[in-house]
């Protein structure tokens, strides 16, 4: 394996390249660096600079080779729906490399979510969805995964393949008798991808990752890394998870409002079918970022978050 990303990243060279690297950018946008620069996170898949300047707090992103494409959709995101997604202040599509305004606090640090701040968050979230749904092309060129439902099959058979290869100590490993049951549930995976893909919600961005501090205080959702091209309702697992986890907030109460957003082609009924049979295909997709955004992990950080590919992927038990 090449050098991991945590350790490319956290290496002088690196450092140094992409420290001049953002004081010409900021330059170029008319910021003053006022202090040293920052690095309070690292983890396998991207990195945060914090930068600050005579005109506020800038963020510096860098991720790892399977969310190198986030800077170009991000951008745009924000050339698409300028109301809902900040212009980054520059980009480096080829590395990966984004510079950002500060936008203020996240959801999550401003205060403990309500469910009005969760029904805006998806109202916010569907809207984004809608607007996308049309450029399927200009998404898929920035690198986005294409995770639409008929892809789902033949990565549910390649990812199975792979974790039951990898050796038996892999944290991520399956063994014959699960794999055995993950391959019992093809036949309703393939009937659910079959909904899907003839259902009047289309295919469109699913940001993958939405929860309290990856939404401003304002309910914008960012942080686009997880985002694949996947069907609409698969972008609610991780908020029912947390939601049902971490809350008293009636879930239902949330589904219903995202629902709405799409009620001009699709009753409560269709959406409440959607969302079940998205139960297999988000399990699939998920696994498939997990895994990938390990790739140029250490050692040490696959034991940490390494057995999240088999987990999702077991989720298909479930669905």
């Amino acid at each position: 394996m090449d050098q991991a990303f945590s350790q490319r990243v956290t290496s002088r060279g690196w450092l140094d390249e992409a420290h001049a690297w953002v004081h010409e950018r900021a330059e170029e946008a008319g910021h003053v660096l006022a202090g040293p620069i920052q690095q309070p996170r690292v983890r396998p898949w991207s990195t945060q600079l914090v930068v600050p300047t005579d005109r506020g707090r800038l963020w510096f992103k860098a991720n790892c080779p399977s969310m190198a494409f986030e800077p170009a959709l991000h951008e745009l995101l924000a050339g698409i729906a300028p109301d809902q997604v900040a212009a980054p202040l520059a980009i480096d599509p080829g590395r990966g490399w984004m510079l950002t305004v500060d936008r203020g606090e996240t959801l999550g640090d401003s205060r403990e979510p309500t469910l009005a701040d969760w029904r805006g968050v998806l109202i916010a979230t569907a809207r984004l969805q809608r607007r996308l749904a049309d450029h399927r092309d200009d998404v898929l060129a920035t690198g986005v995964p294409d995770c639409a439902p008929v892809t789902v099959p033949d990565r549910f058979d390649a990812l199975l393949d792979l974790l039951r290869s990898v050796p038996a100590d892999h944290p991520s490993f399956v063994d014959a008798e699960t794999a055995e049951r993950l391959a019992a549930r093809r036949d309703e995976l393939v009937e659910a991808v079959a909904r899907l893909a003839t259902s009047a919600i289309p295919v469109t961005v699913q940001h993958g990752d939405v929860h309290p501090w990856n939404a401003f205080a304002d309910l914008r959702v960012f942080d686009f890394g997880d985002l694949q091209w996947a069907h609409a309702l698969e972008v609610l697992s991780v908020p029912y998870g947390w939601i049902t986890s971490r809350t008293d907030i009636a879930w239902d109460e949330v589904m219903a409002t995202y629902a709405e957003m799409w009620s001009d082609v699709a009753s409560p009924r269709d959406v409440a079918e959607l969302y079940a049979a998205t139960a297999f295909t988000q399990a699939v997709n998920r696994a498939l970022t997990w895994w990938e955004s390990l790739e140029t992990a250490t050692p040490e950080e696959w034991t940490e978050w390494g057995d999240a590919p088999r987990h999702h992927l077991l989720r298909v038990l479930e669905a």
